[in-house]
């Protein structure tokens, strides 16, 4: 009974203490760029859209509904779902084996960096969890012994996870599977209350299948074909690797070794065994052939809440000290998760990563360009219209303006992330040119740099002669942006469309170790009309005027599509001195003067002055 209660006391304490830290975080961590999308479908509700079902925005409208506006209660119906999970760990673990295993298997789930920090952002993983959750729970009692209850509970489980997210149809499958192979899971298919369950979780169904239905299933395509190569490719090896670190690599090889234990006691202890295992062995298997360019590492995290309640028992068979180093590595993965959304939350230190390949741009700078725009629309006439780049541009702006209409150009990223067919149903997608006053904001870094100028000229070809860029550089220019306003009156038609600038430093190389003098080196041009000069900046601030002109026939090599007129004429030199500029690390940079008068500045780079 001490050991009981203590194991209690321990979960209440994490439970309390987790939740309000995430409540604290979540007021104060900026809008994930999915998040803003899903807060434009809150405003325009509906069954379905061309990238989920309608679960998540329905949940954001309620947040804003009940708790007024803005980031807390944008996410806070996804906190208190949230909050229920690891209860329902320790319900499912209770009646499985004892009180005991049960508070440990609760304290796994919140110690399980991917579980602990649900609800922090408001994502579908989040009512997916529950709603995974909901139908192990009435699995394991179906085994048991069918009955209204735990029918009616499959029926929830299977309509929230169908209401939230296409992946879900892994636990279902999965989950079918299994109750099939097990002697009393075949019994309880033949019970017509199980039908009636599995009947009212498949309509749920029908909204989506309907929009797709009627959109030439444009999200059925995005989720089964278009995002993913479906050619085999070596970086699914990286599965194991990445998910032992997000696991934690002790508590990884315990939920791996109750997936592979032969010896449970009952149907439903090795149904739990089997479902979790075959769910993250489905998706290391997918992980060969399917998408990897976005954000793929959590969802296994269904199998892994199928495997908690086994848990207690493989980790009862292992050293006391190993058992605390599980617990320890553990919960030193979630306070790293949690730390990097803390990180995320400070400017500073977003700042300080700007040259890191971690640097979290979905995250970073949106309040900063948001009051940029503002203070342009209110110098623009009154009837200036405001259009976005892409459709992440769109969503965090519209989300900080309170507008959810900003039209939106046509771009890789609204097809690469399937938002394309929702814009064009909401009648966001624009592609001709301005006959109003329009502020147009570009986002230079949602685009690899070597597709930089084709974009550049897509612009051109589309809206006609540009505006003179107006350039703002968040973080170092890690996140960039050029902002555009147009009169809406016709250009002249032999005008040249100038674009912005486009440079590089040869030398130094980002984060290079320096003397108090140094030369810097690279290339410079701008389509159209030329540069007539380059400064160098450090910190911001004039330290040499460079000698522009120099001969780079490489530069019109590799951009074949230049029409810098300056060609191969386009490389500068300098010498820098860093006068009685202090030792350590400072920011290397470049003004860019054109021979149209714009000024624009490039992105930053570090360098360390010894």
């Amino acid at each position: 009974m001490r050991n009981r209660i203590d194991m209690r006391v321990v979960f209440i304490a994490l439970w309390a203490g987790i939740s309000l830290l995430k409540v604290a975080m979540a007021s104060r961590l900026p809008l994930f760029v999915d998040e803003a999308f899903y807060w434009q479908e809150s405003r325009h509700l509906s069954w379905a859209y061309s990238d989920l079902p309608g679960l998540t925005a329905w949940l954001i409208r309620l947040g804003d509904f009940m708790f007024g506006e803005g980031r807390l209660a944008l996410r806070a119906p996804f906190l208190l779902i949230a909050a229920a999970l690891p209860w329902l760990v320790v319900r499912i673990t209770a009646r499985e084996f004892d009180l005991r295993h049960a508070w440990l298997a609760g304290i796994a789930a919140l110690l399980l960096p991917l579980a602990g920090s649900l609800g922090l952002l408001a994502l579908p993983d989040v009512p997916m969890a529950l709603a995974t959750l909901l139908c192990i729970d009435a699995g394991a009692r179906l085994l048991r012994n069918v009955d209204e209850g735990a029918a009616l509970t499959l029926g929830i489980g299977l309509a929230i996870g169908a209401l939230s997210h296409y992946r879900f149809i892994a636990v279902i499958g999965v989950g079918f599977v299994v109750l099939l192979s097990l002697p009393a899971g075949r019994r309880a298919l033949l019970d017509p209350r199980v039908w009636i369950a599995i009947a009212f979780g498949a309509a749920a169904w029908t909204p989506l299948m309907a929009w797709n239905m009627e959109n030439a299933e444009a999200g059925l395509r995005f989720q089964l074909v278009d995002r993913h190569p479906w050619a085999f490719h070596a970086d699914g090896l990286l599965f194991i690797a990445i998910q032992g670190l997000l696991v934690t690599p002790l508590l990884f090889v315990a939920l791996m070794s109750a997936a592979a234990r032969r010896g449970w006691a009952t149907d439903s202890q090795r149904y739990l065994a089997w479902l979790g295992g075959l769910v993250v062995l489905g998706f290391f298997v997918l992980g060969f052939f399917a998408d990897t360019q976005r954000v793929s590492f959590h969802w296994p995290l269904p199998g892994y809440l199928a495997l908690l309640p086994l848990l207690p028992v493989v980790l009862a068979g292992w050293a006391p000290w190993l058992r605390r180093a599980t617990w320890a590595v553990a919960a030193c993965g979630l306070v790293v998760v949690l730390g990097y959304y803390a990180a995320v939350s400070m400017p500073s230190l977003r700042a300080q990563s700007a040259a890191l390949k971690w640097y979290p741009s979905n995250f970073a700078g949106w309040d900063v360009l948001a009051g940029e725009v503002r203070g342009r629309l209110a110098r623009m006439p009154d009837d200036t219209q405001l259009v976005a780049g892409n459709f992440k541009i769109g969503a965090e702006l519209g989300f900080a303006l309170g507008e959810a209409d900003i039209p939106v150009l046509d771009h890789p990223l609204n097809r690469a992330h399937g938002r394309a067919p929702q814009l064009q149903l909401w009648g966001l997608h624009r592609g001709q040119r301005f006959e109003r006053p329009t502020l147009l904001v570009v986002g230079a870094s949602d685009v690899e740099y070597k597709h930089l100028l084709q974009r550049y000229h897509a612009l051109c070809d589309r809206l006609g002669p540009l505006p003179e860029p107006q350039v703002l550089n968040i973080d170092h220019g890690a996140q960039r942006y050029v902002l555009f306003e147009f009169d809406g009156k016709p250009a002249p038609a032999d005008s040249p469309c100038a674009m912005p600038a486009m440079a590089w430093l040869d030398a130094p190389v980002s984060g290079a170790r320096v003397g108090r003098s140094f030369e810097v080196a690279g290339w410079a041009f701008k389509d159209g009309v030329g540069l007539s000069g380059v400064e160098v900046l450090l910190d911001g601030k004039p330290v040499a005027k460079a000698e522009y002109g120099l001969s780079s026939p490489g530069t019109a090599v590799y951009w074949k599509i230049s029409t810098d007129p300056q060609h191969p004429k386009v490389g500068f030199r300098a010498r820098v001195d860093a006068g009685e500029v202090a030792p350590g690390r400072h920011w290397l940079g470049l003004r860019l003067h054109g021979r149209d008068g714009s000024v624009e500045e490039w992105s930053e780079q570090p360098v360390d002055i010894e």
